[in-house]
């Protein structure tokens, strides 16, 4: 990392010329390991921040002007703004999502006063499902925080950073994304509750196995569109159930209590995606106890169980992620696989004994490739911390 650090901060210099005080942030993407669909139905969720992300090197300056410039667009060259006009533009691209959490800690009063000089870097893959805003959101937070002296909590970080999101770029997502970033532990998982945001920290030890993301690269046209459906059909799932029950959320429900009461739910498909959510939450909760007990093969089949779930109930795989899937569970040493994000592109993350890596990586890209036409990408991910100021040398 502080080889890369010293070529980012050569490469600001080079931009934006020498002068002032400079300085390098980290944000990590993440990988939920369980319980998908469940963070906006009021569920668990088990995510894990990764040792990839996107890196910032940022300065202030004394006028109100912003310069943001990525390494990841650099066709796109500076893109420049000033403090008094943070709308949402089209033609800023990718700025848009540092600029949306800019606005939004205005928003709230901060005192950010003066404008910055800012390189962003990213070495997630882009368009994967890892995360990728929120990544650069939470980025953002810390560097603002930094730089004007805000004393904002990480957790306070965290919900700006997701309202960002919702209200300025206008992604319905739930917060788990952002508090994985923001919240992340080296070698640890976070079980969050969503509804409370309550949380607790569980070792990821895997003994003789590692985690295994493979990349679809097929890009996730339909995610944001689909993602939204499956909000409403969940919601009117909900409001059919609160008819008879004292609930607030989907999560709320035991399995029992929700084959007690699931005649309520009028449409077939919002009684199906509301099964999801019920069951995910259980497998979510159920898992977590499996890895504290260092019971790996049961956490791995409730990972596939997963897969099952998000296939036939919540109907968001699609060919490719089936393909990774099913190629990945037919081979030796493979302990669970399932997708992992919003679907219908983006990843898969598996468990594999290490002594099966090689052959598990070439077996599956070549089966994959065969039924699809697709290169998939494979990445042997470290859990890593969360965001956070570098310290230059």
């Amino acid at each position: 990392m502080k080889i890369l650090i010293q070529q980012l901060k050569s490469d600001f210099i080079k931009i934006f010329e020498e002068g002032g005080n400079v300085k390098a942030f980290f944000a990590p993407g993440r990988v939920n390991l369980i319980g998908e669909h469940t963070d906006y139905n009021g569920g668990h969720v088990f995510p894990c921040a990764l040792s990839v992300g996107t890196y910032v090197i940022a300065r202030r300056r004394e006028d109100t002007n912003i310069r943001m410039y990525s390494k990841n667009f650099e066709d796109l060259g500076i893109i420049e703004l000033d403090l008094g006009d943070l709308s949402y533009d089209e033609q800023h691209d990718w700025a848009n999502y540092p600029k949306g959490v800019l606005k939004i800690f205005k928003d709230q009063d901060l005192k950010i006063e003066q404008g910055f000089d800012v390189l962003f870097y990213g070495n997630i893959p882009n368009g994967a499902g890892l995360s990728s805003s929120a990544s650069i959101e939470l980025a953002t937070s810390v560097m603002l925080n930094t730089l004007f002296d805000l004393n904002v909590s990480m957790i306070d970080m965290v919900k700006l950073s997701q309202k960002a999101e919702n209200e300025y770029i206008g992604v319905s997502c739930g917060i788990m994304d952002q508090f994985a970033i923001g919240m992340g532990k080296e070698n640890h998982a976070i079980l969050l509750d969503c509804e409370t945001l309550k949380y607790e920290y569980s070792p990821v030890e895997l003994g003789e196995a590692s985690l295994v993301i493979a990349n679809t690269n097929k890009r996730r046209g339909l995610a944001d569109s689909k993602y939204n459906e499956r909000r409403s059909e969940c919601e009117r799932a909900l409001a059919d159930l609160k008819s008879s029950l004292e609930i607030s959320s989907l999560g709320d429900l035991t399995i029992d209590e929700f084959e007690k009461h699931k005649h309520l739910i009028q449409g077939e498909v919002d009684r199906k995606r509301a099964e999801h959510a019920v069951y995910e939450n259980e497998r979510t909760k159920q898992a977590v106890i499996c890895l504290k007990q260092g019971n790996i093969k049961e956490f791995g089949e409730l990972m596939n169980q997963s897969h099952i779930s998000l296939r036939d109930l919540y109907e968001v795989t699609g060919t490719e992620l089936d393909a990774l899937v099913e190629s990945a569970r037919s081979e030796e040493g493979v302990i669970g696989s399932r997708m992992t994000g919003a679907g219908f592109g983006g990843c898969t993350v598996s468990i594999v004994e290490n002594g099966a890596l090689d052959s598990f990586i070439k077996s599956v890209g070549e089966k994959y490739r065969t039924r699809t036409g697709i290169q998939a990408d494979f990445y042997i991910v470290n859990v890593g911390n969360g965001a956070s100021e570098i310290t230059l040398a």
